[in-house]
């Protein structure tokens, strides 16, 4: 199975199956010399992990990272950075039935017509546990961000109809509750609308927001490696991910030029824009100025309600999907979101430090080496 590598410079390699021994990462070109814990890379798999509410599958993981390989004395070594997490409570006997039908919204058919087989425990490789390294990876590119003064928030925007309100936005509000939500009466409200459709057996989608600031400008490329396009294609990875907005998004397909461009200043020698509407790219290249990303995430497939699919012999039947199953998967999947933008970020960044002679020049004639 190749797909499973994402990166040119500093890039994750992300392994395992859900009902498998483990999952992990290989994190491969990341810098000598950072200060790196397993604690700094549980902190971020602590916001993803299950059972933290009721909002949230009730597999009971601890998501507990061990780091395998690429540390000595508490700093990167340079050399490639392995992690893994072992699957402790994982009920193999809740999916034995599905091994003869495919799940509606899952990859289950798509996987079978691709290989031929599938293993069909909780998803596999299709998986949402997958995550696990990207986020691992993630919290070493945010450490990298952090030296950087480059820094990412990220949040619940929307939670089915529910949206934040923006004169409400408080960024402290985001881990004071179970979603994630910056506004906490939308937070409140939100809750009820998931008490409904969990009485009624189904579930809910939403949107997650990411605001990136200190990005300097000059990063990315013009034509096949845009800063845009390739946040798009890491967060567009992300299983329960359909689409993604950078700036104003699809809004400006109902705009008009002289609203939708970004006016440019000049002040005290420091070029600015006027507003945002681009969000922070331009030409597939960063501007400078704030970059805004939303990512929308559909609602968890796997639902008690009756719905209709095929056995693999082509049977129509009816089906109540059975097991541990998240009612939304928003909240856990905003440090996702954020751990895919993190990796992005930092592997275009290593890629820019040769795109100017003068940069190169300056940097080789400052070392040592």
């Amino acid at each position: 199975m190749s797909g499973s590598t994402y990166g040119n410079i500093f890039k994750i390699t992300t392994w395992g199956e859900s009902h498998g021994k483990a999952v992990g990462v290989v994190v491969d070109g990341c810098p000598a010399g950072i200060n790196l814990s397993e604690n700094d890379i549980q902190k971020f798999l602590d916001r993803r992990k299950p059972g933290q509410s009721k909002y949230t599958t009730q597999r009971n993981e601890d998501d507990k990272v061990e780091l395998l390989s690429g540390i000595f004395e508490g700093k990167t070594t340079g050399s490639p950075i392995s992690m893994i997490v072992h699957n402790k409570d994982h009920h193999s006997a809740d999916y034995s039935q599905i091994a003869s039908y495919y799940r509606p919204g899952h990859a289950d058919y798509t996987f079978d017509e691709k290989y031929g087989f599938r293993d069909y425990r909780g998803g596999g490789r299709s998986s949402g546990r997958e995550t696990i390294g990207r986020v691992a990876g993630g919290a070493i590119a945010s450490k990298i961000l952090e030296q950087l003064n480059i820094s990412i928030l990220t949040y619940s925007k929307a939670i089915g109809n529910i949206e934040i309100d923006y004169n409400n936005f408080n960024p402290s509000e985001i881990n004071n509750n179970s979603l994630y939500m910056p506004d906490h009466s939308a937070a409140v409200r939100a809750g009820e609308l998931l008490k409904e459709k969990m009485a009624e057996k189904d579930s809910v989608g939403g949107i997650i927001e990411c605001l990136i600031d200190g990005m300097p400008a000059g990063i990315g490329e013009p034509v096949f490696e845009k800063l845009d396009a390739n946040l798009a294609k890491a967060v567009m990875s992300i299983g329960a991910v359909k689409g993604i907005e950078i700036g104003d998004g699809f809004a400006v397909s109902h705009s008009t030029g002289s609203d939708n461009n970004d006016g440019f200043r000049s002040e005290n020698g420091k070029i600015f824009k006027t507003a945002n509407h681009a969000g922070g790219i331009l030409g597939g290249i960063s501007d400078g100025s704030q970059i805004v990303l939303r990512a929308a995430v559909k609602p968890t497939p796997s639902i008690a309600k009756t719905q209709s699919t095929v056995t693999k012999s082509g049977e129509n039947i009816d089906v109540n999907i059975k097991g541990r199953h998240d009612p939304i998967i928003v909240p856990r999947a905003v440090v996702v979101v954020e751990s895919m933008t993190a990796i992005t970020l930092v592997d275009m960044l290593f890629n820019a430090m040769t795109s100017r002679m003068d940069k190169i020049i300056e940097f080789w004639k400052n070392t040592n080496i």
